[in-house]
């Protein structure tokens, strides 16, 4: 019985709690306070919006229709909208004022609160470009405020309908400063804190290359921008990375580093492609013969190209035929084509080491290597880098055993 009372005490509570709720007074709104809604009704002219807490508000239909007139949303869609004003009761919202919302008594308002207006660039002018808004108001927007990033054809955005804030409003409202720079900004950090909660490392995502780099290509992956070195681009050795990727080009890339508390982000193109280390053994078994390209020399032997990111060492000690020579570029040339042999694959360290085709092999002496190795820098993505560093820790193997 008492069990009974307890509940019937807790239900009596939990609707009285829920009846006082109701008619509790929903927040006041400010001025350009943005605020998530859901499209309830879609009539000839409105859209009215559902704001939660039995609050309402509703919208100009036209704000929402794309460039062929047709409603880009539909009944039960969840939008963001500005809070205009209020009349009767009756909130008034924005997506940006545009057409006649934009006339000089809302401008003001757009001003201090910080609501986007609607505008076509229509020509250019000392220091930036004109811009009209609603047919007849005229803005002045600075060419470092018109886009996220300086662009080589200021004449691109001639013509072009986009969204501004109003960041200076003169004259009552006959002197306007806009920048298109700080709705794009806002609109980046919006997506950036989305792309926290679903970017994780080693995903692959989609990009579009923005700049190249002597030592790098930096990628734009919707919302945040990162850099993709010019080591992880491919397998083969680049020496100009504009012969590979142009700005303006899509990729697919690999998160490799993504450090939300420094903004910097590291891609990886190589990661997303077959690992031709892979098939070493399959392609080129021990003592088979190839063609390959003379890569480049160096005073301890010849980088042979047998394929895009496969480079092989002949040892300078395999160059003489029993003779001694001093450098490579005694019996080779960069750029020549050689037929070669196979003489050991180490697909972990990715190391091939070949000699000329028909020539018996010599053993090639070690310290040679080492003293190479300790006076060079090396790029660990390359075939170079990685056949240092298992030649160093040889190395550092061998001292612990002594």
């Amino acid at each position: 019985m008492n069990e009974e009372k307890s509940i019937d005490e807790t239900d009596d509570k939990s609707f009285a709690e829920l009846f006082e709720q109701s008619f509790k007074k929903p927040k006041r709104l400010e001025p350009g306070q943005k605020v998530e809604a859901v499209i309830v009704k879609i009539t000839d002219e409105w859209i009215f919006l559902d704001l939660g807490g039995k609050s309402e508000g509703y919208l100009d239909k036209k704000e929402l229709l794309d460039a062929d007139g047709n409603l880009a949303a539909a009944e039960g869609d969840k939008i963001s909208a500005y809070f205009l004003s209020s009349a009767n009761n009756e909130k008034l919202f924005t997506i940006k004022l545009q057409g006649n919302a934009a006339g000089s008594q809302y401008l003001e308002e757009a001003f201090h609160n910080h609501i986007p207006v609607e505008g076509v660039a229509e020509k250019e002018i000392k220091g930036g470009y004109e811009i009209k808004i609603a047919g007849t108001i005229r803005g002045f927007c600075p060419y470092s405020q018109m886009g996220l990033r300086r662009t080589d054809d200021p004449q691109s955005f001639i013509g072009q309908k986009m969204l501004f804030k109003i960041s200076e409003y003169r004259d009552n409202g006959k002197s306007l400063v806009l920048s298109n720079r700080k709705v794009l900004e806002e609109e980046r950090e919006r997506i950036r804190e989305e792309l926290k909660h679903t970017l994780k490392k080693d995903m692959v995502v989609k990009g579009t290359v923005t700049s190249i780099r002597p030592f790098g290509a930096f990628v734009d992956i919707g919302g945040i921008e990162g850099l993709l070195p010019i080591s992880e681009v491919g397998w083969s050795r680049i020496e100009d990375l504009s012969l590979v990727l142009a700005p303006g080009q899509e990729v697919e890339v690999k998160l490799m580093d993504l450090d939300w508390e420094k903004n910097k982000f590291s891609f990886s193109l190589k990661a997303t492609l077959p690992d031709p280390w892979m098939q070493m053994h399959n392609r080129f078994p021990e003592e088979s013969c190839h063609n390959g390209t003379v890569a480049r020399l160096t005073p301890f032997g010849a980088f042979v190209t047998l394929a895009p990111g496969i480079d092989g060492l002949i040892h300078i000690s395999q160059l003489g035929q029993g003779k001694r020579i001093n450098h490579p570029r005694e019996v080779l040339a960069e750029g020549q084509t050689v037929d070669v042999r196979v003489l050991k694959i180490d697909t972990e360290a990715k190391r091939l080491s070949l000699a000329l085709a028909g020539a018996s092999p010599q053993e090639a002496p070690e310290e040679d290597f080492k003293q190479y190795i300790e006076t060079q820098p090396f790029h660990a993505s390359s075939s170079l880098g990685a056949m240092g560093a298992a030649l160093m820790k040889a190395r550092e193997g061998k001292k612990d055993k002594s």
